[in-house]
């Protein structure tokens, strides 16, 4: 049996699948806010409550916010702050008594996709998560690539390509930078986007909602698409993956996968661009199930 878990700043989710990846077991409990203690004493007690219930043991997988340092072992980049310089790896494994493997959640997402997902036989794939943060994956010929920094795919805090001066310098981002391609990508960053042209405020969804019938929305939203294209364009003259798969809660934003493809073009340096980019399969699943197939 593997058992994933999806550790995220609202929610924590445990499943657990058979051999064959039938899933087995689901449970979703609220993350504590900001404290590490209680963090672990959650992880271990739905693993303890899961292995219970199923009558047998599994190994576990976890996605993180962040990564683990390649020279301290410590966590960092973790926009779950408590997380950060924590020895969140040795910790959990000193409280569950046996081995755990971390994978950021993005590269978990990533892994899932491109198993048995969207991006299923693509040799390539990059794995894109826009909610409330902005991150990424890179998973080749069925495996994470981490980098020897363990940044891989952590396109969120690069800048936004091809900026106009409307752009510049850009919010602050967490990461003590301005202008990341995830204060312009996020849902916070189209909701600060909208604010700021139309003056009232309104979240992601209710922007969204809004674009078919609205011209406020539906211009936030084409400015939206306008740095994605962008974004990604840079991204693929990079990496040149078969396939992009969007997760996260815009994902879900139907127009997107006509219009980035119709514009990115611009910006890449090709003649024509075969990169497919789809919507994901698993949904909110892909984490927890990426963090299971840790032990693939």
């Amino acid at each position: 049996m593997k058992i994933g878990i999806d550790l995220g700043g609202t929610k924590t989710e445990i499943a657990a699948f058979d051999a064959r990846g039938v899933e087995l077991l689901r449970r979703r409990e609220p993350t504590p806010v900001q404290d590490y203690a209680a963090t672990l004493t959650l992880i271990a007690t739905l693993i303890d409550d899961a292995e219970r219930a199923l009558k047998t043991k599994g190994t576990i997988g976890i996605g993180t916010p962040g990564a683990l340092s390649p020279s301290t072992g410590l966590m960092r980049n973790s926009n779950s702050t408590c997380l950060n310089l924590r020895p969140f790896q040795v910790d959990l494994q000193r409280t569950l008594g046996r081995e755990v493997r971390l994978a950021n959640d993005a590269n978990c997402f990533a892994l899932s996709e491109a198993l048995d997902g969207a991006a299923a036989g693509a040799a390539s794939v990059f794995g894109v998560i826009i909610g409330t943060g902005v991150g990424g994956g890179i998973v080749i010929n069925g495996q994470i690539i981490d980098g020897p920094n363990a940044i891989a795919g952590e396109w969120g805090h690069n800048s936004l390509p091809w900026p106009d001066d409307s752009e510049r310098p850009g919010a602050p981002c967490y990461c003590g930078k301005h202008g990341c391609i995830e204060t312009f990508l996020s849902g916070p960053g189209l909701a600060r986007d909208y604010a700021q042209h139309h003056g009232n405020t309104l979240s992601a969804e209710e922007i969204v909602a809004r674009s078919s019938i609205e011209s406020a929305a539906d211009q936030a939203l084409a400015r939206y698409e306008h740095r994605l294209a962008r974004a990604l364009a840079s991204l693929i003259n990079v990496l040149d993956p078969e396939v992009i798969v969007l997760g996260g809660g815009l994902s879900n934003v139907g127009r997107l996968y006509k219009k980035i493809p119709e514009l990115w073009g611009t910006w890449v340096f090709s003649d024509t661009v075969r990169t497919r980019l789809v919507r994901n399969v698993h949904g909110d699943s892909s984490g927890v199930r990426g963090a299971a197939w840790l032990w693939t």
